[in-house]
């Protein structure tokens, strides 16, 4: 699904991804882990095209999305959420899920005035809209303004948004960031769901490794900007490099 080789990024001098290789298998809820700083996020802010980088290559299905802008990469299917979730906070819950659908040819100039060819278009994504809020258990959210909305319904809200477009992969970063545990579990929930029943690839951060770890299929473990152990979760969680990353950091 996802392959990265020999990544590197450097901010002056300091190399906060460091020749980084890792292969994310389709079909598996993968987990990356690593202590504060060791480059998780930025690397994620690479592959996404968010942050330009030196060296290395990026695939994706198959084909190379090296250095390929945010956008070019949703259309292929990879889609990136944030730790701190950012909607239009004037917009309802419903508005920000239809701004996020990126078929509707009634917002071009051209198309605009001649609704006979997009008036399908508006109601399919509203109907979609719909499908995705009730998946999530947030319909009734829909006419909410999103300044009104927990923290833990923004996470929902984020993830609905990147449904919106049709997501192959989501790449999430603390999808239950500061949230209860019993919320935290039911957006880790509707994660597997997503991936068992929609076929949703994922790849994400989150720190509360005792909530998720009953969620995830396999674990890459980051440390210093290069991948020090990837595999099953019993398995990377009991390596001693994993385990000693995190003491030094602890001392």
């Amino acid at each position: 699904m996802l392959s990265v080789k020999n990544l590197t990024k450097k901010f002056g001098e300091f190399k906060a991804v460091n020749d980084l290789s890792m292969d994310i298998e389709k079909g598996k809820i993968t987990l990356l882990i690593g202590p504060n700083g060791s480059g998780k996020t930025t690397m994620l802010n690479c592959i996404t095209g968010l942050l330009d980088y030196g060296e290395g290559e990026v695939y994706f299905h198959g084909e190379n999305v090296t250095k390929a802008k945010t956008h070019e990469l949703v259309e292929k299917g990879m889609v990136r959420t944030f730790q701190i979730s950012s909607p239009f906070t004037r917009l309802t819950v419903l508005e920000n899920m239809l701004v996020s659908y990126g078929k509707n040819s009634g917002e071009s100039f051209v198309y605009s005035p001649f609704n006979k060819k997009w008036i399908g278009e508006e109601k399919d994504a509203m109907e979609k809209a719909y499908r995705v809020l009730d998946l999530l258990e947030i319909t009734n959210l829909a006419d909410d303004p999103a300044y009104t909305l927990s923290g833990g319904q923004l996470k929902l809200l984020e993830m609905g948004r990147a449904l919106m477009t049709d997501a192959k992969m989501i790449l999430t970063d603390e999808p239950a960031g500061s949230v209860s545990v019993p919320l935290a579990e039911k957006i880790f929930s509707h994660i597997t769901d997503l991936s068992r029943k929609d076929g949703i690839d994922f790849l994400l951060i989150e720190h509360r490794l005792d909530v998720v770890s009953q969620f995830i299929d396999q674990v890459v473990a980051m440390d210093r900007g290069s991948v020090i152990a990837q595999g099953p979760p019993k398995e990377v969680f009991e390596d001693l490099m994993v385990i000693e990353s995190y003491l030094k950091v602890k001392k």
